[in-house]
């Protein structure tokens, strides 16, 4: 597999001001439609009221809930009524209550923290129902049933400091989810996971100003035929399309 550069409504505004305390939806066109949570400062990762910078969101539009990764302030996936915006759940690491006490910094030396970092960066629900949540600064994806039952763990990168390894991530559009397209903003690379096994099968980019480079390397999408966007924040300031040659899964 290579590389090269080249509904009707709408969730997922939200963000990482001191205030930002809430999710917003809105029809297509704009339209605002419902107000999850609402601004304050501080953090609770155990409120029910108010989220704490929600990074990310997914929608289970089946069963009509948002799932938030929540977030810059708070350490939990925190789940809502997607029409009504009525609070459901919410779990930390492993399932466990969330806290918000202090926690050392990231050391790989040490087992893994039985708190998420700030930030949880990222939320996923894949073909299987199954719930993808990124450690960003623990190096680490952890995977959930949606009721908060937690699944498996897996590191990458271990070794890195800093921002952390595991950013965002998106999964291919075939059928089956084949694969995992994962960022990694602090080594400026993303990787190609296999989704079954949760290994690395390959990766592109290095840190870096010039084409299929990356600085401050943020978010990943992609589309219907295969093709990768990333997009760079602070100085990095821009979008990459990344076409997919080889198509066979």
């Amino acid at each position: 597999m290579e590389f090269s550069s080249t509904t009707t409504i709408s969730y997922g505004f939200a963000g990482n001001g001191k205030k930002d305390g809430q999710l917003l939806k809105f029809t297509m066109d704009g339209k605002f439609v419902l107000q999850i949570g609402k601004q304050g400062e501080g953090n609770d990762s155990n409120s029910t009221v108010r989220l704490g910078s929600p990074a990310d969101v997914a929608v289970d539009v089946a069963a009509k809930e948002v799932f938030a990764a929540d977030g810059y302030a708070n350490r939990r996936v925190a789940v809502f009524d997607s029409e009504t915006g009525n609070y459901k759940r919410h779990w930390g690491a492993y399932g466990k209550s969330p806290s918000d006490e202090k926690t050392p910094p990231y050391d790989p030396a040490k087992p893994p923290s039985q708190q998420f970092g700030n930030p949880v960066h990222c939320i996923r629900i894949d073909k299987d129902g199954l719930v993808y949540v990124c450690d960003r600064s623990n190096n680490r994806l952890q995977v959930f049933r949606k009721d908060g039952t937690f699944v498996t763990e897996h590191l990458y990168e271990k070794a890195t400091r800093g921002t952390g390894s595991v950013y965002d991530l998106v999964f291919s559009p075939d059928r089956d989810q084949k694969f995992i397209y994962m960022i990694d903003g602090m080594n400026g690379e993303v990787r190609i996971v296999d989704r079954a096994s949760k290994e690395t099968l390959g990766r592109f980019g290095r840190p870096g100003r010039q084409v299929g480079q990356f600085t401050a390397l943020h978010n990943i999408a992609v589309d219907r035929q295969g093709n990768i966007f990333t997009s760079e924040v602070n100085t990095g300031q821009r979008v990459q399309k990344f076409r997919r040659i080889d198509m066979q899964n």
